[in-house]
């Protein structure tokens, strides 16, 4: 079969993409479309790549991801950026319907930031499917909504009401958002938001690849077209196939680690953090500290006794060496912790990260570290109650157990002899 598979450039939405692809490479033909900055990273994983858009729109993007400052549910922060897609959205568009012109694949697998190639494929008569790292942004009728705080699950009439009217706000502010951009929504092949079922229309109504584990979410009833089928990481242990090689992290014999990490983004709470850090590293000696700024293009690797700042540490190669991990909640490192059985301390800063935190600290797998003046007693309190993450070794297993479940290859197969 042929299947395209279809991401940004970003890390949290391209490895998951070139995991899958690497998974189904060996039986379907496979090629990647993002833009041009991700090919370097396509080809090293050994696949075809195919580039859409130029280095404008790429800085458009740079822009919407990694924003001057945090954006979290803050509605003209979020209507800017959305704006701001909408615009290069229509121009990768235009570039898919280019490409497919004279070679359409028999399946579209996109990641859920880019909706628009499903309207085209839909649009084409070629079959789509969702990618989704973070299931918990998906709207259900019932359940706390996402983009809230990080809201845990009712435990009386009242939270259960103000939920209910929580969902209700999310649905009316994205309607709208979809007024006022209307034309372009249009043009793009969302006239509406939602469906007549009341699924979201961004989402493909065939097959939602969720690339997590039900386990760690809240109870709520998910979309018929949602399928949980665990998070696609590379091997533990390995390098990872498509990342550029860097130096290794210092590890010190007998000494116990501490990696911190904001992920590949959020560029405007980096320096903050490090000099947060550097000062737990003063105050806290007896610890060996690595802050990473998750860079992959840069080689910078800083060395000041117990403290290491580092460009880029590999989540799969070396997360299994530290006691512990300081993270902002992001997709990518909370499964890698998970896969892992690492005890977690999570920051979460914007976006989907707080609605991360509130579910690993529910299921017993991290702390939720609210407020950074608190960072020191977290880490004393982490190392000194290991009962804090007891839900670790049921997690990992469920993490297991649902990618051994459902390798991707035979639910392709297997769904496209059911497909319409």
């Amino acid at each position: 079969m042929r299947i395209d598979l279809i991401a940004p450039p970003y890390s949290g939405h391209l490895h998951p993409i070139l995991a899958i692809a690497r998974e189904l490479a060996p039986r379907h033909a496979v090629r990647v479309l993002s833009t041009p900055s991700a090919m370097a990273q396509v080809a090293r994983a050994g696949l075809a790549g195919v580039p859409l858009l130029d280095a404008d729109a790429e800085r458009v993007l740079d822009a919407i991801s990694d924003p001057r400052h945090a954006v979290r549910n803050h509605p003209l922060r979020m209507h800017r950026q959305l704006r701001d897609a909408l615009g290069v959205m229509a121009r990768f568009a235009q570039a898919l319907r280019a490409a497919y012109a004279q070679a359409p694949p028999e399946l579209v697998i996109a990641d859920f930031t880019v909706p628009v190639a499903g309207t085209v494929a839909q649009a084409l008569g070629i079959r789509w499917w969702t990618s989704l790292p973070s299931p918990c942004v998906i709207e259900t009728p019932d359940g706390p909504p996402a983009y809230m705080g990080g809201l845990m699950p009712a435990a009386h009439a009242g939270a259960r009401l103000r939920q209910a009217l929580a969902r209700r706000a999310v649905r009316g502010f994205k309607r709208g958002v979809h007024w006022l951009h209307r034309r372009r929504m249009r043009a793009l092949g969302l006239p509406q938001l939602y469906r007549g079922d009341g699924s979201e229309a961004v989402y493909s109504p065939e097959r939602i690849l969720a690339l997590g584990v039900a386990a760690l979410e809240f109870p709520c009833t998910w979309p018929a077209a949602l399928r949980f089928v665990g998070p696609r990481l590379p091997v533990s242990g390995r390098d990872t196939p498509w990342l550029p090689p860097r130096a290794a992290p210092v590890f010190v014999a007998g000494r116990r680690h501490v990696l911190v990490t904001l992920g590949t983004h959020l560029r405007w709470a980096k320096n903050a953090f490090d000099a947060r850090v550097r000062a737990l590293a003063a105050a806290m000696p007896e610890l060996e500290f690595h802050f990473t700024d998750g860079d992959v293009t840069a080689g910078h690797h800083e060395h000041s006794g117990n403290y290491q700042r580092l460009a880029h540490v590999d989540y799969a190669r070396w997360v299994g060496r530290y006691d512990l991990v300081v993270h902002h909640g992001g997709a990518g490192i909370l499964y890698r912790c998970l896969a892992e059985a690492r005890p977690a301390i999570v920051c979460p800063q914007d976006y989907d990260q707080f609605d991360h935190a509130a579910r690993l600290q529910h299921a017993g797998a991290a702390l939720w570290l609210r407020d950074l003046d608190g960072l020191e007693a977290a880490v004393r309190r982490a190392f000194a109650e290991p009962s804090l993450f007891a839900g670790l070794p049921a997690l990992q297993a469920a993490v297991r157990a649902c990618v051994a479940a459902h390798p991707l290859a035979e639910l392709v197969e297997c769904d496209g002899d059911t497909a319409p």
